[in-house]
């Protein structure tokens, strides 16, 4: 009985380490994706590289790195921002994107805020594709996105 209940106890251990490294729980700050989701919104994420990734979802992804931001990095862990994809590499860079390309770079793309005082892809140009977390898959407690 003993060796059925260790065997469960590590089966139950091995499903929590695999969760933990495919999924994530992000909170929300800021109103950048109002009205989709709002400053405290907790959202699970699928860890996915950009090959996964579709025009029209939502991504978690480090912002581009600023000449201010090439020092150490944060000690409390990166931070992150949640907007939609809207270019991918190879698609043709959306109008007022400011990045002086025809089509978005291998490595690259193209994300917008929901709300239009966002700071995003209008602003900082093209995100990197090695600074993707993944999709946001649902708001917990909440719907789909």
């Amino acid at each position: 009985m003993k060796l059925i209940i260790g065997g469960l106890a590590l089966a139950a251990m091995a499903g929590v380490l695999w969760a933990r490294s495919r999924y994530v729980v992000v909170t929300v700050q800021g109103t950048s994706m109002v009205p989709t989701l709002s400053d405290g919104d907790r959202v699970l994420v699928r860890r996915l590289r950009i090959d996964r990734v579709s025009a029209g979802d939502v991504v978690v992804l480090e912002p581009p790195l600023t000449s201010a931001e090439l020092g150490p990095r944060d000690p409390d862990g990166p931070r992150w921002n949640i907007k939609r994809a809207v270019a991918l590499p190879g698609d043709p860079v959306p109008p007022g994107i400011g990045a002086g390309a025809a089509r978005v770079p291998a490595g690259a793309l193209v994300v917008l805020g929901d709300n239009a005082d966002s700071v995003d892809s209008r602003q900082r140009g093209f995100f990197d594709a090695d600074r993707l977390l993944g999709v946001a898959l649902r708001r917990l407690g909440g719907s789909p996105l």
